[in-house]
């Protein structure tokens, strides 16, 4: 069943700084399947792991769609700790998946690619809005409220997550 589109602008419902986490892979040759279906299948055990933890720290994602040889999750984290610590954590389904993966790389003659990137976004340096779309990107992950209360314009959201960080500090 798909998520029903929100009628109304909304916007994030985020506070303080922000953990994107991007991550993905590419089939470089189609017929290494011993190589590359092992990487592909190793993402859907770590989400289902995280998501079933209330404490990981994965807040929400999102997969996006791509070329039929790539594919790239969007994340989204509590904190940047929280990420590291389960990428570090040999008893959860991030270790033995990289050790896997780098075995495997050494003799696959590129035949898999992957890659990530990390971003923490300060507070005030990140703006969103959502109109007639089910909960997306940062709204699923943070939840969602009306547009009015953050402000009409993008200029008016970047000021007040600003605003709201620097109360929260003082």
């Amino acid at each position: 069943m798909s998520a029903q589109p929100i009628p109304e602008r909304v916007t994030a419902a985020a506070e303080g700084d922000v953990v994107v986490f991007l991550i993905g892979m590419r089939i470089n040759r189609w017929r290494a399947v011993r190589h590359w279906l092992p990487t592909l299948r190793a993402m859907p055990r770590m989400l289902k792991e995280l998501s079933r933890d209330e404490n990981s720290g994965l807040l929400g994602f999102q997969a996006l769609a791509g070329s039929p040889r790539d594919r790239t999750v969007v994340q989204y984290w509590e904190s940047r700790e929280k990420l590291l610590a389960y990428a570090a954590d040999r008893n959860k389904e991030h270790r033995p998946a990289w050790t896997d993966f780098n075995r495997r790389a050494r003799g696959s003659e590129g035949s898999v690619g992957i890659w990530h990137e990390t971003y923490v976004v300060p507070a005030g340096s990140y703006e969103s809005i959502y109109f007639g779309m089910p909960k997306q990107g940062l709204g699923k992950a943070y939840g969602i409220e009306p547009v009015a209360r953050r402000g009409e314009r993008a200029a008016e959201r970047f000021a007040s997550a600003g605003g709201r960080a620097r109360e929260a500090s003082a």
